[in-house]
């Protein structure tokens, strides 16, 4: 029997570079994409010839059911705070047969765990408080419910324990992303790039509060093995891997202070002539939210997670390079964006 997989997000960041390992791992599956419009279409059948794609977006609920349903593996990439497109996927999902179990592999945010820096509005300042996804994976399952992500993550749980015998679940909960995807749509992670380009913009490099605030990070590959171990899991049906309510996969490769990283932008950037100076300056809670609606919590807020469940129960062990090797390459890159330096391409043609 032909494994059908259903996929969100594939024209994505995180989604394009882990489709990329899985198709080619497994390029006699049915694949099925969502996508929403026919630009991002045709970029997706360019790469993936062999993929099937439908249209709509995450508001076609009945679109996202039917296909779940057909599914025997949902891979969500798209959107970890669409409530309606979780309802829609798990309901799909339901439909299945304990003699023909759906294999559910969603993403959230590691953002869930800076709950306590939003609920006190306190940012740029350490946690020393670092969460386990193995022993005390409880404490992440059970997290309040205005934290990030956290409504749709409590969707996906409740479909991984109550429908146990027709759903597996698996949550994956990746950190500060870094590196170039593979993917046939965006290439570009967030927060480091963002903190990056709003710096070349000022001019001047920044970070939030004193900048002692810790998040992991991982390399977009070293993630997307998460993914493939987990679709390998799903193919075989182990009953190695546990699916449900524990199912809850973090993914890094150490971690770094805010305050880290903008100095070591500021530095590569002065070097360059890209900035005015190599000193950082320090800026408030609504300073930084005048640079991003959401910049304290994504530049100022902690979150500390142990990857022990994809290390220990997947065999899953990141080889990339590091966040401070690669950044470099980002600040060249969001320099070459802005038209700041010139690509190899610009220099040839003069």
């Amino acid at each position: 029997m032909v494994i059908k997989v259903f996929a969100t997000g594939v024209t994505g960041y995180i989604g394009g570079d882990a489709f990329s390992v899985i198709a080619k791992a497994h390029p006699d599956f049915e694949y099925t994409c969502l996508v929403r419009n026919s630009d991002r279409g045709a970029a997706l059948a360019s790469q993936y010839p062999q993929v099937k794609l439908v249209y709509g977006t995450l508001d076609d609920s009945k679109l996202l059911e039917e296909e779940a349903e057909r599914a025997d593996i949902v891979l969500d990439w798209a959107d970890a705070d669409h409530l309606g497109a979780a309802h829609a996927i798990a309901k799909g999902l339901a439909a299945h047969t304990p003699d023909r179990p759906a294999y559910w592999i969603h993403t959230s945010g590691s953002a869930v765990l800076a709950y306590a820096d939003v609920e006190r509005q306190i940012f740029g300042e350490e946690s020393v408080k670092v969460y386990d996804d193995l022993d005390k994976v409880g404490e992440i399952t059970s997290l309040p419910d205005f934290a990030p992500h956290r409504d749709v993550d409590k969707v996906v749980l409740e479909a991984g324990t109550v429908d146990a015998d027709r759903v597996k679940t698996a949550i994956v909960c990746p950190p500060t992303i870094y590196g170039q995807g593979r993917g046939p749509g965006n290439q570009r992670s967030i927060q480091v790039y963002w903190l990056t380009e709003n710096s070349l913009k000022r001019k001047q490099v920044f970070q939030v509060g004193p900048g002692t605030a810790v998040w992991n990070n991982v390399h977009v590959y070293d993630l997307s093995n998460v993914y493939s171990e987990l679709f390998d899991a799903a193919i075989q049906r182990t009953d190695n891997v546990p699916w449900g309510k524990e199912a809850y996969y973090f993914a890094e490769n150490g971690e770094h202070t805010w305050k880290e990283i903008s100095d070591k932008i500021a530095s590569i950037a002065y070097k360059k002539g890209l900035v005015t100076s190599d000193k950082v300056e320090q800026l408030s809670t609504e300073e930084a939210n005048a640079i991003h609606p959401f910049g304290a919590i994504l530049w100022g807020s902690n979150s500390r997670g142990k990857a022990r469940r994809a290390r220990e129960l997947l065999g899953w062990s990141p080889k990339e390079r590091s966040l401070e090797k690669e950044l470099p390459e980002v600040v060249e890159s969001e320099a070459k964006l802005q038209g700041l330096i010139q690509g190899h391409a610009a220099k040839v043609s003069g």
